[in-house]
């Protein structure tokens, strides 16, 4: 045993090896060479070598058997949930492909940082030349993000550059996984279309790199869900909701279903003291699943969610309600559905459960509103409400970096469910412009606006003229000036090329690749970007720049 485990020499000559009493260790049943092979001290290269030396060692170690199998698991402990635990596996051919998909994207990964900040600054362009091998190799995609989260969890002080193109990398081919879920669950008829679900879809869209599932979240619920059928039994331990039953069977009799609202009431706001931030109402958290749960507070749509989720698990048919600046849930009073606004009470889920009239929920928002907005709505309108939420977060942001991402984030999503949405189709092509990102699909966007809306021809026409000088200038890049700071007209600039800094109102760090003695942007971009408030306004040194998050700016000094 000490032979096998010395190193490389000595793996060479495994079948050389006999025990006390003259036998070669080859001639040991292959139950027990394989145990020997998968000795923790063995790497795959070794058992390689192994495989490599006699026939009898090659058979022990075929593909399909447990030496490859032990490698395997050993190397990529994350991916073993991927396979059903007695499944029949070429574990050979699986660890080569694995193999393959690695070094294919770290080759790719290498190549980034020149053509991220030269040609095209946007991770979705890079990836749709750099992964055509990578498809070329049939590997499933969780190969993929494997290699990508090594690379983030290895050294930390070593390959940063590596680690910053893998988290972009990650960030984008996650998205890109949640829109096809996001699609395919708008291609469901609307009744097989979970409030739930869709609500973890935009939380993951949101926060790529977080590990969230729905099969997580719906645990969490269902640790709820024990807690408030137990208070459920002290009051009555004969209540239909306590047996094991199909969610989709609800109950008909309202006293049950006033004791299933009241056991949730308690458990939720009184015992685990689930709440609506109202001190930090504008904070993006209030509006992802997972960080409700983990902080146990919201905003009314998001604890709505749960809300509904909840008393549907116990048999109770709660129904969303889309009112103005606070959204609320329904539920009908009399034993069939009603068209009669007062034959509902309305619970605020934000306002601790607490059940109101018609009449009181217009003393909630301080106005009348007509009878259409107590309807229900579908669970797409109730997700788009969620993600235009999102959406005046990121608008509020005031040009900080992560404001921006939310912002990028909540538009993908709000034109993934309402593709044809005219306002926010030009704001994403206004925003993509302004970051100088992706002018190809600037240009795909404003023609899909001019087609559904003539009328906005203005705008399409000066944003489409700016992004062919962006696109012409990128293909034909002027000789590059050269500007001296210690001339005498550029004595009022303060920084040089090469500066790493902080912008001191967004807060995003920056390296400086150029400079200006004073602005040299158009009329439109100076009014539209404020400038004149500035001190100095135009007629002050402006710097280009390179952010963390990949994009360029033109920042004041």
């Amino acid at each position: 045993m000490a032979a096998v485990c010395g190193g490389d020499g000595c793996l060479g000559l495994i079948g050389q090896i006999s025990d006390a009493h003259g036998k070669k260790l080859t001639d040991l049943p292959a139950e027990l060479l394989e145990f020997i092979l998968c000795f923790p001290a063995l790497s795959y290269f070794d058992i390689a070598s192994v495989s490599c030396s006699c026939k009898r060692l090659h058979d022990v170690c075929h593909g399909r058997g447990k030496v490859w199998e032990h490698q395997y698991k050993l190397r990529w402990p994350r991916l073993l949930k991927y396979y059903r635990q007695l499944e029949c596996c070429d574990w050979l051919k699986e660890f080569r492909t694995r193999q393959s998909v690695g070094l294919q994207i770290r080759k790719s990964i290498k190549s980034f940082s020149k053509r991220f900040f030269v040609e095209v600054p946007c991770v979705g362009q890079v990836l749709g030349d750099s992964f055509k091998e990578l498809e070329s190799l049939g590997a499933p995609e969780h190969f993929c993000e494997d290699e990508l989260i090594s690379i983030l969890n290895s050294d930390k002080r070593k390959g940063l550059t590596l680690k910053y193109y893998a988290k972009k990398i990650l960030y984008f081919l996650r998205q890109q996984n949640v829109l096809k879920s996001l699609k395919g669950f708008f291609g469901r008829s609307p009744d097989q279309q979970c409030p739930l679900e869709g609500a973890v879809l935009i939380d993951q869209y949101c926060n790529p790199l977080a590990e969230i599932s729905l099969e997580s979240i719906s645990a969490q619920l269902e640790e709820i869900t024990a807690k408030i059928k137990k208070t459920l039994q002290v009051k009555n331990p004969t209540h239909p909701s306590l047996r094991e039953a199909d969610e989709d069977v609800l109950m008909e009799d309202l006293v049950l279903q006033r004791q299933v609202v009241c056991a949730l009431n308690s458990v939720l706001y009184e015992q685990l003291q689930y709440k609506g931030n109202e001190s930090d109402y504008y904070n993006p958290l209030n509006s992802y699943l997972h960080q409700v749960l983990t902080r146990r507070t919201g905003i009314p749509i998001s604890l709505s969610v749960l809300y509904l989720t909840l008393a549907k698990k116990l048999g109770v048919k709660l129904e969303p309600v889309n009112f103005p600046n606070h959204f609320l849930l329904r539920w009908c009073q009399r034993s069939e559905r009603s068209s009669d606004i007062y034959d509902y009470v309305y619970i605020d889920a934000f306002g601790k459960g607490k059940q109101l009239t018609a009449k009181e929920c217009e003393y909630l928002i301080g106005h009348q509103v007509t009878s259409d907005y107590y309807s229900a709505v579908s669970t797409e309108e109730m997700l788009l409400r969620m993600v235009g939420n999102l959406l005046n977060i990121g608008k509020r942001g005031e040009g900080s970096e992560k404001s921006y991402q939310l912002l990028r984030d909540s538009l993908d999503l709000y034109l993934t469910i309402n593709p044809d949405n005219v306002q926010y189709l030009l704001l994403q092509a206004r925003l993509y412009f302004h970051l100088g990102i992706w002018p190809e699909k600037v240009l795909d966007i404003l023609q899909h606006i001019q087609a559904l809306d003539p009328s906005q021809h203005g705008a399409v026409g000066y944003l489409v003229q700016h992004t062919l000088e962006h696109i012409q200038h990128k293909s034909h890049p002027a000789e590059p000036e050269v500007k001296r700071r210690s001339d005498q007209e550029n004595r009022e600039v303060q920084y040089s090329t090469g500066l790493i800094m902080r912008h001191k109102r967004s807060g995003y760090n920056c390296v400086v690749y150029g400079w200006d003695a004073k602005c040299t942007m158009g009329l439109e971009w100076i009014t539209t970007m404020r400038v004149h408030q500035l001190p100095n306004g135009p007629d002050q040194p402006f710097y280009s720049v390179l952010v963390q998050d990949g994009t360029s700016r033109y920042a004041a000094q």
